[in-house]
């Protein structure tokens, strides 16, 4: 579900915020790369069930947003499929986006969930198309291969301001987030959620874009909306599960 629109970027950030998973804070306000997350396989638990992230296998996704290109379909689905990851079991989310009914892009993301509730991000395998023909893997990454290293997408216990490491591999992909918000309305094509946690999604690697993504409880990431580099939309229309 970490998938092509939620981008993330580097900016200025208050100066009261709690920062998280190995990051701090340097002089010219962006996050540096001193980052090494201790990994324990014992402590990971065999489901992802962070309310705010729930990974059910057999549950599909799909989400839409109007672009100026037409319409884009994103299709998520939790197979029933594992991968062992630097000692742990990590539950792979497939995630395709088209354009118009022609491919955009296809992920194998690779999640786990720590014994605290905090669920994990261990790299994704990348298929990026141009007029439905591969062209490359751009992106692709995987914590223990090279300099990848794992990422938190959410907290077991989110808190307003917490910064955390979503993704890690210099200069392939640097992502982080932020707690903006617990309590966010959200009305989108599937249903009206309250209480949502909000967050604040960017990448010094593309500074001109930054995303706010919200999750609603017990169905995850519901809308995710460009609030800089894009006026995209993108709304959770349909959850279905086998």
């Amino acid at each position: 579900m970490k998938r092509a629109y939620v981008l993330t970027f580097a900016f200025l950030v208050p100066l009261s915020i709690v920062i998280i998973s190995g990051c701090k804070k340097d002089s010219d306000n962006s996050m540096t790369a001193d980052y090494n997350p201790k990994i324990t396989p014992a402590e990971f638990v065999s489901e992802v069930t962070n309310p705010f992230f729930p990974l059910t296998p057999g549950t599909t996704f799909q989400y839409r947003a109007e672009t100026d290109e037409g319409t884009e379909i994103d299709k998520v689905y939790v197979t029933h499929v594992t991968k062992e990851i630097l000692g742990v079991t990590c539950t792979v989310v497939a995630d395709s986006v088209w354009l118009e009914g022609v491919i955009l892009e296809a992920t194998f993301d690779w999640y786990a969930q720590h014994q605290d509730g905090t669920v994990w991000y261990f790299g994704e395998d990348v298929d990026n198309f141009e007029n439905g023909v591969l062209v490359d893997h751009a992106g692709s990454w995987e914590a223990g291969v090279g300099s990848g290293k794992p990422g938190i997408i959410l907290e077991a216990k989110p808190r307003i301001g917490d910064i955390y490491r979503q993704e890690f591999e210099p200069g392939v992909v640097e992502d982080l987030g932020e707690v903006l918000s617990l309590n966010e309305s959200v009305t989108v094509p599937y249903g009206s959620f309250r209480n949502c946690l909000k967050t604040r999604d960017w990448t010094p690697l593309e500074p001109d874009k930054e995303a706010n993504k919200c999750y609603a409880s017990g169905v995850g990431l519901v809308l995710e909306i460009f609030t800089k580099g894009s006026s995209e939309r993108v709304e959770l229309v349909n959850m279905t599960s086998e």
